[in-house]
């Protein structure tokens, strides 16, 4: 490796990381540290962090990329930002009608706080999230069927698709495993992808949440390209510079 020139501030430490581990799966603690200018504590700090984030598993020496985690580990990560993105989820959905929420650990945390529902049916394919929502007064919770992806905790399938074709949404709540800015959001299996799009395809508005752990990630499949998503919400500021590439191609809350 070539050293760059000086050294990487936290965020972008943590994109070439992550980078790295995408590109090649495992990342070694004294080559970053030399290649970005820093010290191998700072190095662990980062790896650290990723690993809280869910995004890689620290090893002797260094640390290697993980696939997608079961559901109670990702339940567990980035809590604190989780928390502010059900905040301004809020504001984002009618009392009544007909929503979808898919079955990420993100919008399960939502569903545990909906306050203002009176008649509204949400259907989802996240077991987790349909029992979440089966203590919210004024929510009819709907689950699709489907097969039970066990790594991720959410029913996939023509099962899923088909009943998610059946429901007319006016709003459909998503997460994602990796956004990109110009791929779209990514999923960690083609399955999954497959139920977003028909859910999407489904909604008068879809409506992103991701924390910024996403924010310029890679994963297997794209499940929902620019085009069709109408709102990004993350726990940042609108204005904060790590979101900047997205500015262009969605609006950001």
């Amino acid at each position: 490796m070539s050293r760059l020139q000086g050294s990487l501030a936290g965020e972008e430490r943590l994109r070439w990381l992550s980078e790295r581990l995408d590109q090649e799966g495992s990342v070694a603690i004294y080559e970053a540290a030399a290649t970005l200018g820093v010290s191998e504590m700072t190095i662990r700090r980062d790896l650290a962090e990723l690993e809280d984030r869910g995004t890689a598993r620290r090893v002797r020496g260094g640390a290697k990329a993980v696939g997608p985690q079961p559901f109670a580990e990702r339940r567990a990560s980035m809590t604190r930002a989780k928390g502010r993105i059900a905040g301004k989820l809020a504001a984002l959905i009618p009392s009544t009608g007909a929503v979808t929420f898919d079955a990420s650990s993100t919008i399960m945390r939502f569903a545990t706080s909906l306050r203002d529902a009176r008649d509204l049916s949400i259907l989802t394919n996240g077991p987790d999230t349909f029992d979440a929502l089966r203590d919210q007064a004024g929510v009819t919770p709907l689950l699709t069927g489907g097969r039970l992806e066990e790594r991720t905790g959410s029913l996939v399938g023509p099962l899923a698709c088909w009943t998610v074709a059946q429901f007319a949404a006016q709003c459909f709540i998503s997460s994602a495993a990796a956004l990109d800015p110009v791929a779209g959001a990514l999923e960690a299996s083609i399955e999954e992808a497959d139920v977003k799009r028909a859910m999407a395809s489904r909604a008068e508005r879809v409506v992103l949440a991701a924390d910024s752990s996403k924010l310029g990630r890679r994963a297997l499949a794209v499940g929902l390209e620019w085009d069709r998503i109408d709102v990004l919400v993350t726990e940042l500021r609108p204005d904060d510079a790590r979101l900047a590439p997205y500015r262009d191609v969605v609006e950001i809350l």
